[in-house]
């Protein structure tokens, strides 16, 4: 079992006009920290490959951020906001976006208690044809401790994910106090965005262009996508100090067999796009663990990492996964990883990655503290002096074990 783990031992201050309210006009022309050797430099970011081996395999997370967030009308006028976090039924994503009726979400509700449920109409101050005539309607289907299950009906035969793009909003980050813009529908999303389901993006993605991406394939870096969808936990504080008192959110993750073939005959260094890829790595190995010990891959729970003594591989647990995998004929496969990494954690699969600069107390900073120990404060203390710009929109880092 884990030492204690305080939260306050991972604090730092974070003053309002360093954090990045807004994209830079180019994606790539963001400053980029590199961590390697122990040692810390500087560069500009359409310049990473020259700082990645060409013997390397870079991970991206390929989840599209939905515009989630809607603004609903009670007939006293009284304003409900919505928050589609994920799918209940159907329970798929790819399913649920299709639905043409109505469907079922878990969701966060602001001004709930003004909700008694009654049914409510999608807000639509500017009166716009389509949108009337979609008639999207929001009923209370089951109030839960921290969430809502939510039942939308709406006409037209239209798919759900259609009525998000016409209703909704994408749901920027809380901490940039400000609210949904034309840019963001761009810019608060990769490139290589391509199924949706986040209601976060996985920000550091958002610095590569299309131009770094050939730079990549001319240098022989080889490349490979995954997906997890980002969930509103990632914006979560550590409100008890103890962070072991701390419940971790849970966030589903797509593996392709192909992918897990790559992973498993990959001879190259392996470089995670952000916290999200890495945390979807790092759980493969548990869900290989659930394969060899119980005959099928289960989500992976927060602290099994620490309270589970394991010895094998990561060769036997992708091996157990992937044969799993191929023994039900299956393509692909959908899991839940609850996973925390803290200081303590054992890294399996990921040697190096790239990831912005995260909030004070927060579970990211947790985890880039377990990647590269003690040295996370001489290299936010780095970043802060030399005025690099934090959080979703800031910069970004290149960490090499």
């Amino acid at each position: 079992m884990l030492d204690n783990i305080y939260i306050e031992n991972y604090n730092y201050c974070l003053p309002e006009d360093r954090i990045a309210k807004y994209p830079l006009a180019q994606r790539d022309a963001s400053k980029l920290l590199i961590f390697k050797d122990e040692k810390i430099s500087a560069d500009v970011f359409h310049n990473i490959y020259n700082h990645i081996p060409s013997d390397s395999l870079l991970v991206f997370n390929d989840t599209k951020v939905v515009p989630a967030r809607m603004f609903f009308r009670r007939d006293s006028g009284a304003m409900i906001e919505i928050f589609c976090l994920e799918p209940v039924l159907p329970a798929d994503y790819a399913q649920a976006f299709a639905c043409t009726e109505t469907c079922r979400w878990k969701c966060i509700v602001g001004n709930a208690k003004k909700w008694k449920n009654d049914r409510l109409s999608l807000y639509n101050p500017d009166s716009e044809e389509e949108i009337e005539r979609l008639a999207l309607k929001a009923d209370l289907a089951e109030r839960k401790e921290n969430s809502f299950i939510v039942e939308f009906t709406w006409s037209g035969g239209y798919s759900f994910s259609e009525v998000l793009e016409k209703c909704g909003n994408i749901p920027i980050p809380p901490y940039l106090n400000r609210a949904t813009e034309a840019v963001d529908y761009e810019r608060y999303q990769t490139l290589y965005a391509r199924y949706r389901g986040s209601v976060a993006a996985p920000t550091a993605g958002l610095h590569f262009t299309e131009s770094l991406l050939s730079s990549f394939k001319e240098k022989g870096i080889e490349t490979a996508q995954l997906c997890l969808h980002v969930g509103a936990g990632t914006f979560l504080p550590v409100k008890d100090n103890l962070v072991q008192k701390h419940t971790m959110h849970r966030e589903s993750f797509v593996i392709k067999k192909d992918f897990l073939q790559k992973l498993l005959h990959n001879k190259r260094k392996l470089i995670a796009v952000g916290t999200t890829s890495v945390r979807t790595l790092e759980s493969l190995y548990f869900a290989g663990a659930h394969c060899i010990e119980e005959g099928s891959p289960t989500d992976v729970q927060q602290w099994e990492a620490y309270e589970i003594s394991r010895d094998y591989s990561t060769s036997e647990a992708l091996s157990a996964l992937l044969q799993y995998m191929e023994n039900k004929s299956l393509e692909s496969i959908q899991l839940a990883t609850s996973i925390i990494i803290v200081p303590g954690f054992k890294f399996r699969l990921v040697e190096a990655m790239v990831t912005n600069f995260h909030q004070p107390k927060s579970t990211l900073l947790l985890l880039i503290s377990a990647f590269v120990g003690e040295a996370w404060r001489k290299i936010y203390d780095y970043a802060l002096s030399n005025e690099f710009r934090f959080l979703s929109y800031g910069d970004s880092s290149l960490l090499i074990r």
